[in-house]
């Protein structure tokens, strides 16, 4: 009959290493058999947002344009037979109340706000969370409204938006974002313009 090992300490250390060994190399297994199906998942969601914000389109052109801020927003100009048909704008608030939120936004070329899709938020359930056109019809407002003349902050701070009833700070993020990327937008619209007057 085999003997019992001695429970000491070099035996306990040695067991706690190889059940740390064979975890990571469970969990690394994982994270490389998962990676992949995620990040298609990802980029599966996104084109279906920039579907959802655009106009029909058949090419996408992605570059990244710096905000005021100093942080950079992806634009993906979309155009069809040729013609630019309209811009979606990955935007983000770090201003809401459960931290950033991630939203795309389409802009046709005058400006106008063509549609919305919350990408990421973590905003209160029932409440905040109403920012999604799946939960309220909140972003419904902002089809076809043009930030030059919509005032893109809620109505308690002076602007045009209905603020989500009880949710105050996450509609300030929404519209927070949405100024950030009509402000960039407006300026990578006047750059193009000064490059194709002076020739560039």
């Amino acid at each position: 009959m085999a003997s019992k090992k001695e429970s000491n300490f070099l035996n306990m250390v040695l067991t706690l290493f190889i059940v740390a060994v064979v975890a990571a190399l469970a969990l690394g297994g994982v994270y490389s058999l998962t990676k992949e199906p995620i990040a298609i998942a990802k980029q599966k969601k996104l084109e279906a947002a920039i579907k959802a914000v655009l106009p029909d389109f058949d090419t996408i052109i992605e570059t990244k344009v710096p905000d005021k801020s100093g942080d950079s927003l992806t634009f993906y100009y979309a155009e069809k037979k040729g013609k630019k048909v309209g811009t979606a704008i990955k935007t983000f608030s770090k201003e809401g109340f459960g931290g950033e939120i991630d939203i795309l936004v389409g802009f046709l070329d005058d400006g106008t706000i063509s549609n919305t899709v919350v990408l990421a938020q973590k905003e209160t359930p029932g409440l905040g969370d109403k920012m999604s056109k799946s939960k309220s019809d909140f972003p419904d407002q902002f089809i076809g409204k043009n930030p030059a003349t919509f005032k893109l902050y809620v109505k308690k701070d002076g602007g045009d938006v209905d603020a989500i009833t009880a949710a105050t700070i996450s509609s300030r993020a929404f519209c927070d974002a949405l100024r950030r990327a009509y402000e960039t937008f407006e300026k990578s619209q006047e750059s193009r313009v000064r490059n194709q007057e002076s020739g560039n």
